[in-house]
């Protein structure tokens, strides 16, 4: 196997010098894979400005027990990350934020610290496997991921919920690994707070995703030993006891605030409805995670993929069965699972990082191999697919091209070109630092200018501040355009019109409103305009296009406010 080149042999050799340096590199290298767009892309529909409401309603009612979407109640998901939002944003007020509780990167820094705390745990997870030097290049392949990207800049649970799952494996991976006498030193006597620690947090973040996946790994796991007595140090009477403590006092609020309805809603209809069918136009058949693991754990995907014989061949190894224990049970689970969605399998990533390093280390892979190369090749061809959908949806959509996202596309292709190049050669290790220069790059050319450029996915930005033009706290009715970005933009209040004749009805109120009004009901809205004593006026019309709906979109404004 060729050596690295000289550049990142020294930089890599500086980086491992020691843990509290590796650290701050991959707390860099996060930054620059997670920060780009942070704060300038657009509440993301739907799902995102629904937990962002959520938790703006509990800073707005001081109700911090229930969740609440409007009226409705969001009994969906525990009460975790809606605590971490609002604090978010608390801070941001006492900072002096302006508009904090309408400004959505507030909200999304839960999940950016928990994309940060993902890829600094995975180093932590994975020195139970590998030196130091592979520790740090596992962790910066998580950080580079396209999925763990995506999830660092939306407010929801998947990031926060990853990094749960990555420090009770890291956790169990120590007890097992000591058993089987695989491991070099003896895991701190600390390491059961740990695995309960995650495992109560990841409890209120997301129920029992977090269990379900280091239940899975030890029900494999033990099955291969015929004995759970490997498990004596994770103490789970202690563990399940602080459990108890922690999520508890929430789960006996709750349940005494609805009567139990949070447990019927979240089980019964939530979790039990994406076992039974797939939710919300989510549903995929299985075998889905595999098609798109070669975009969502871009730019790694395609090495990941020539590991697989090395995995298999050596499977009963104690290090390799733990990493497949990690991975497939709660993998099929996923894929049988009707609902798909592509962040249910992020907690899994840190082990298929694991398992490549394994592979690079023990010369796994073949670069001779049929195809190898051809499959490196999608390190290039990924990117090149995304890049012509961008330019076309910016072309097809806005008539622009995104001209500064251009040099850094170009870069970025430069860097996979050399990544292959690398591969070619047999400088594996050297290949996947370049994989991580290839996917900072493409964060940059993507999040800030390729998606910013894109006017037209802008609507409910856009409608918020055309209401805000017509004076300064409006009430506000919609017609037709519903979604939750709307509601999280214009205030918790959006009234919901049924039919245009109620539209008129409410600008026809005293008081300054805005009305807004989408082309298919513009007519009869109009005839019930009509009718009336007064002459509202067309402020504005938007145009754009709504992802979710999948079509072109003409909202027209109106408002009462004389002009």
């Amino acid at each position: 196997m060729f050596s690295l080149s000289p550049a990142i042999e020294r930089f890599r050799d500086w980086a491992t010098a020691s843990h509290a340096r590796a650290c701050a590199v991959l707390l860099l290298i996060s930054l620059a894979c997670f920060l780009p767009g942070f704060s300038t892309l657009q509440p993301l529909d739907r799902d995102e400005p629904r937990f962002a409401q959520a938790s703006k309603q509990m800073l707005e009612t001081g109700d911090f027990v229930d969740i609440r979407f409007q009226d409705e109640a969001r009994h969906k998901k525990p009460v975790g990350i809606y605590w971490l939002q609002s604090a978010a944003v608390k801070a941001g007020e006492a900072l002096g934020v302006p508009q904090a509780r309408t400004q959505i990167w507030l909200y999304r820094i839960p999940s950016l610290i928990g994309a940060i705390a993902t890829v600094l745990l995975t180093y932590w997870a994975l020195l139970a496997f590998l030196a130091r030097r592979y520790a740090l290049l596992g962790g910066a392949l998580m950080a580079a991921a396209v999925l763990l990207g995506v999830e660092a800049r939306i407010a929801k649970t998947d990031a926060v919920l990853a990094a749960c799952a990555v420090a009770t494996m890291g956790a169990l991976a120590r007890a097992w690994l000591d058993w089987t006498r695989s491991l070099a030193f003896v895991p701190h006597r600390h390491n059961w707070l740990v695995f309960w620690g995650a495992t109560a947090l990841g409890l209120l973040i997301k129920g029992p995703i977090v269990p379900m996946v280091w239940g899975l790994a030890i029900l494999v796991l033990s099955a291969s030993q015929r004995s759970f007595r490997w498990l004596k140090p994770l103490r789970f009477g202690s563990g399940l006891l602080l459990c108890l403590l922690v999520a508890l006092p929430w789960f006996v609020a709750i349940m005494l605030k609805t009567g139990g309805s949070f447990f019927a809603d979240s089980v019964g209809q939530d979790m039990l409805g994406k076992v039974a069918e797939g939710q919300e136009k989510h549903w995929g058949p299985p075998g889905l995670y595999l098609v798109v693991f070669f975009g969502t754990y871009w730019p790694a995907a395609a090495f990941a993929a020539m590991a697989i014989p090395f995995a298999w061949a050596r499977r009963k190894e104690p290090q390799i069965l733990f990493l497949i224990a990690w991975i497939v049970p709660s993998w099929l689970v996923f894929e049988a699972v009707p609902t798909k969605l592509p962040h249910y399998v992020l907690p899994l990533y840190p082990a298929v990082t694991a398992l490549l390093l394994l592979a690079v280390i023990n010369r796994g892979i073949d670069r001779h191999r049929w195809g190898a190369v051809a499959t490196a090749c999608l390190v290039l061809i990924v990117p090149l697919a995304l890049m012509g959908v961008i330019l076309y949806g910016n072309w097809t959509l806005d008539q622009t091209l995104p001209w500064l996202a251009l040099p850094l596309f170009a870069l970025m292709l430069l860097a996979a070109v050399s990544v292959i190049a690398a591969f070619r050669r047999e400088d594996f290790e050297g290949a996947l630092w370049r994989c991580v220069l290839a996917s900072i790059l493409l964060t940059a050319a993507v999040y800030p200018l390729a998606i910013e450029s894109l006017r037209s996915l802008k609507l409910s930005p856009r409608l918020a501040e055309a209401a805000r033009s017509a004076c300064a706290e409006p009430a506000v009715m919609t017609l037709g355009y519903r979604e939750p970005s709307l509601v999280f933009l214009t205030g918790t209040n959006l009234a919901m019109a049924p039919s245009g004749e109620q539209a008129a009805a409410f600008l026809n109120q005293p008081g300054c409103r805005v009305a807004f009004v989408e082309k298919r009901f513009a007519a009869d809205f109009e005839a019930a305009l009509a009718k009336g004593a007064q002459k509202p006026r067309l402020l504005t019309t938007i145009r754009g296009f709504n992802l979710n709906g999948g079509r072109r979109l003409e909202i027209g404004v109106f408002t009462n406010a004389p002009g």
